[in-house]
């Protein structure tokens, strides 16, 4: 069976290398634990270290983490559903908004619990996912300062997540100056301007990180020291916290090139075949990991002699050359994942999650 798993060390390596950096900037950060996919034994992992503030997209999530440690504070980042409302406002501190119809129902749930419930405003800068356009955003701020047990605690953007756009210098001084005007017209304070995520954090080293951006949300660069920017690893960081093993249930040497009719494969796909490679044959295995846990296009095998040959639902397809490593039938094949891979294994439930220490 394929399973994952977490180095604890690790982990609490990367997690103490970037609060350090973000103190030292002035810097307040949220721990985006979505990777983990509501996994209790994980995230009772993660919240071991000294996290102020937890954040994830999903409600149940928030749950878990409520149930592990109800002081956390949490902060649910994306506009809320209005069949969610109840459930956001009991197990979310803070949420991120952009519908002045759902924070009024946030403003009535919260009531009705007899909470105040915090939230950040998203501001769109040009990445055109969810954030309120720039002309309307004092009309939309003078109606939410006049809800009842709505408390608005900052201001935020999202970028790079749906199209690229990255942030930068001028992107962030928007940011920051729509904070001050939202403060110089209502005389409101706004402590987080939320402008920061794994994408943002190379500025920072490079100086060009607008003192008004105080707030960061990062997960991937935590739990796989990604420079999200430079599509790199950060120097002292770890990429490994997390790591994939297969077993391999079949191993043979096999012609290069199918034979009969081709068509279509399970996804969709045709394929062309070299015919210098008739009548050639590599030894390939067969791993107990399949499209319904990954795309394979997300997996990097820690052997750089093994590559992948194709996918079906349950098994992947691996060439493993003159296999010089000699590998056998009942033999683990390590696997490197990126953002994407490592939210997929994680989630899957067909993939057993374990600790290293």
């Amino acid at each position: 069976m394929a399973y994952i798993t977490l180095d604890t060390r690790k982990l609490k390596s990367n997690f103490n290398y970037l609060d350090s950096l973000f103190k030292k900037h002035n810097i307040q950060w949220t721990v985006v634990s979505k990777m983990l996919s509501g996994n209790k034994m994980y995230l009772t992992e993660l919240l071991k270290l000294d996290i102020k503030q937890v954040s994830d997209s999903r409600v149940s999530n928030l749950r878990t983490i409520k149930s592990i440690n109800p002081e956390i504070e949490t902060l649910y980042i994306k506009p809320p559903a209005k069949r969610s409302v109840a459930n956001v406002v009991k197990y979310a501190d803070i949420s991120m908004n952009t519908e002045i119809e759902t924070i009024k129902l946030l403003s009535k749930e919260a009531q009705k619990q007899n909470k105040i419930h915090k939230i950040i405003i998203m501001i769109e800068l040009g990445e055109l996912r969810e954030g309120i356009m720039g002309e309307d955003f004092i009309d939309f701020y003078a109606q939410v300062f006049n809800l009842k047990n709505i408390e608005v605690v900052g201001v935020g953007a999202n970028l790079s997540c749906l199209y690229g756009v990255l942030p930068n210098h001028d992107k962030l001084i928007q940011l920051s100056l729509y904070e001050q005007l939202i403060e110089a017209k209502f005389s409101k304070q706004i402590p987080y301007v939320s402008g920061g995520s794994s994408v943002t954090i190379p500025l920072i080293f490079q100086k060009l990180l607008p003192k008004g951006i105080n707030h960061f949300r990062v997960g991937e660069t935590l739990f796989l020291g990604t420079d999200v920017y430079n599509n790199t690893t950060l120097k002292k960081m770890n990429p490994d916290v997390f790591m994939l093993y297969s077993e391999i249930i079949e191993l043979s040497e096999k012609p290069m090139v199918p034979t009969g009719e081709m068509g279509t494969n399970v996804d969709g796909l045709t394929f062309e075949f070299d015919q210098k490679d008739i009548g050639t044959t590599r030894y390939r295995a067969i791993i107990d990991l399949g499209l319904l846990d990954v795309d394979y296009e997300h997996l990097q095998p820690v052997d750089e002699s093994v590559s992948f040959v194709g996918a079906s639902s349950d098994m992947l397809v691996i060439d493993l050359g003159t296999n010089q490593s000699g590998y056998k039938v009942g033999d683990l094949l390590h696997f490197r994942m990126d953002y994407m891979g490592a939210l997929r294994i994680i989630n899957s439930r067909y993939i057993e999650k374990r600790l290293k220490d």
